[in-house]
């Protein structure tokens, strides 16, 4: 029998038409991660050697026109990995000369029927702690007992490193599998707040240590704790992040206090399709922090990656996952909307604007493009699958209802979105509006029985007529637990 000959387009990861652009990026990202200077892993040196050989024939045109008339036909090979179903807030579009709101929910989830049985994947974790004066007390306390309980916590395959940063950074514990634990134990405990928060200085030193060890079979993840605001090194932070989300690192924020820059916090880990959450007592520390690891031990792929080409007249607007770590995903290409665990599906909500110029034919294309997918126990690239979204184009609407699934969803969202505008309001000076934002927010929160949350919102408008200022917690506290309820009606729709 013949020996069946590699697919080259599956090793690389990319669709048979794909650009010399395209494949030269695949092979780059690739490289990179496989690299036999920084992977040593069993058999990823023959993966390796499977990519170069890949790319010198598929780079060179002739060699590949010559390769593709041996292929077979093509074969969706991403389905082997990941399911994805798509709901809509309306069965069809409506031919009007004005702009048109339709919603999309994406889920993405793993094909096999029970992922849950699949061996969890080894970490490789960096945790970036502040340890600025202004963490002294109950906070760093809990913050040390925390981290000696995680690095006791660790599997014997489990890679954790610590840096401390004020003004500097300091690698507390260096990135190892045989660590001596007391004495790792004895350096966290060493650990003594002072100086200001400067977070560049611990986010370059976490990532450092992250590449000393980083494998892509493992989940390669920095976590970042904060109670205060970075001054001037914003941007050096954001391209720390997008070179984090080229290597398949991820970044989760966690804010203690109301002191930090939440939007900072969100834009930092969004780049990488994390997220951000918000500690409120700095009890709630232990707890958070471990259910990240379980999370993060969890993961089925740590990567979705969304990409987009243009479409005339039609605009994505405003995205949001809504499991399983909600939080807006920013409108950039290439788009990452996050990881999906073995248990928990991912779940995003799209809000697309559809112009009368879309509307001429029979049917109209909101979103074309494709989803790319690193699952953590295959290091090698998985290809793409194609997304083409089309909704029909008619005279009159549908007395069809939507799906319960995207009402619920599009309800709890609501209130997320009037708290956004709100927090928008006041920063634009307009406080009469973000009153009115609130006072609407908490008409439609008791409506669905979140009385105490009504109640925060209540005040904070009253606060806001006033102060003209939200108080010292109030901005958070609605716009984080208005994302919880986002959550908790994903997590339910997924059960």
């Amino acid at each position: 029998m013949p020996v069946s000959k590699p697919d080259h387009y599956a090793v690389l990861g990319v669709f048979r038409d794909a650009t010399q652009e395209e494949i030269r990026h695949a092979y780059v990202e690739s490289a990179q991660r496989l690299h036999p200077d920084k992977n040593v892993a069993a058999g990823e040196t023959e993966l390796f050697l499977e990519i170069q050989q890949a790319y010198e024939i598929l780079s060179n045109p002739k060699r590949r026109s010559l390769y593709d008339a041996t292929l077979p036909p093509e074969i969706d090979e991403g389905n082997r990995f990941v399911k994805h179903e798509v709901f809509y807030s309306r069965p069809n579009l409506v031919q009007l000369g004005e702009d048109q709101l339709i919603y999309l929910l994406l889920e993405v989830g793993p094909r096999e029927e029970k992922p849950e049985q699949t061996p969890a994947p080894p970490l490789n974790i960096c945790l970036v702690l502040d340890r600025s004066t202004s963490m002294q007390g109950e906070k760093m306390d809990i913050l040390k007992a925390t981290s000696i309980q995680l690095l006791r916590s660790l599997r014997p395959q489990d890679v954790l490193s610590i840096v401390a940063f004020s003004d500097r950074a300091e690698v507390i514990v260096p990135a190892s599998i045989s660590l001596d634990k007391k004495k790792q134990e004895g350096r966290i405990q060493m650990m003594q707040p002072s100086g200001a928060t400067e977070i560049y200085q611990g986010l370059e030193a976490g990532l450092r240590e992250l590449r000393r060890t980083q494998d892509p079979s493992r989940v390669n993840h920095l976590i970042l704790l904060t109670d205060g605001n970075t001054y001037g090194d914003e941007q050096a932070c954001l391209q720390l992040a997008e070179e984090a989300a080229a290597q398949n690192i991820g970044i989760s924020g966690m804010g203690i206090g109301h002191e930090w820059n939440d939007i900072f916090l969100d834009a930092l880990a969004g780049k990488t399709g994390g997220s951000s959450a918000y500690i409120s007592n700095p009890k709630d520390i232990e707890r958070l922090l471990i259910d990240k690891f379980k999370a993060l031990v969890s993961t089925y792929a740590d990567e979705v990656v969304l990409d987009i080409k243009p479409q005339d007249n039609v605009k994505v607007n405003y995205i949001f996952r809504l499991q399983p770590e909600g939080g807006p995903v920013a409108v950039e290409a290439p788009i990452r909307l996050g990881p999906i665990l073995r248990d928990t599906p991912l779940h995003v909500m799209f809000e697309m604007v559809v112009s009368p110029e879309a509307l001429n034919g029979n049917e109209a294309l909101l979103l074309n493009g494709s989803l790319k997918v690193s699952v953590t126990a295959n290091p090698m690239p998985i290809p793409p699958t194609r997304l083409r979204l089309t909704r029909e184009v008619r005279q009159n609407p549908s007395a069809d209802p939507p799906p319960t699934r995207i009402l619920s969803a599009l309800s709890r969202l609501t209130l997320y979105r009037m708290q956004e505008r709100a927090q928008v309001a006041v920063e634009a000076g307009q406080i009469d509006i973000a009153v009115r934002h609130l006072q609407n927010l908490a008409t439609h929160l008791l409506s669905q029985g979140e009385h105490s949350l009504a109640k925060t919102a209540l005040f904070e408008a009253d606060n806001l007529e006033r102060m003209h200022a939200f108080s010292a917690s109030g901005s958070k506290d609605i716009k984080y637990r208005t994302r919880a309820l986002l959550l908790s009606s994903g997590k339910e729709k997924a059960g």
